[in-house]
């Protein structure tokens, strides 16, 4: 066969360079997941901000709870965004391997994400439960 011929060296030399592109690009995908992930988390603080904001500004309403309620969703949803993304990029990230770049520990990418999921149910909880100590507002 063609490529079993010894005599042909310029197959060696596009082999490796094939092989350079295949790495590289993989090193592209690497990054390219890293900042994905980053921008879900800064969509995941985004959804927290506009569920605080919500309740300074309507925090009025009336009947009182409406308000709490309607950031509470803003906030849930932020853990759904950084669960979601810790679970899609540790898979991703399972999947490559980096050659030239260093690729992110996968327990600091779980870190980050449960870390925020965690202070947006914090934050849930001093909503609805640390102003005067009752549900209704």
């Amino acid at each position: 066969m063609a490529q079993d011929d010894p005599a042909d060296k310029g197959d060696d030399k596009n082999t490796k360079w094939a092989e350079n592109r295949t790495n590289w690009a993989e090193d592209r995908t690497i990054m390219a997941l890293e900042r994905t992930f980053a921008g879900w988390m800064r969509t995941a603080f985004a959804a927290i901000a506009i569920g605080i904001g919500f309740n300074a500004l309507f925090g009025k309403l009336d009947p009182p709870w409406l308000a709490k309620a309607i950031a509470t969703l803003f906030i849930l949803l932020a853990i759904v965004f950084a669960l979601g993304a810790e679970r899609r990029a540790c898979k991703a990230f399972d999947r490559l391997s980096s050659h030239a770049v260093d690729s992110p520990k996968l327990p600091n990418i779980r870190l980050i994400a449960w870390s925020i999921s965690a202070g947006a149910l914090l934050l849930t909880f001093g909503l609805w439960f640390l102003n005067d100590g009752s549900i209704s507002g």
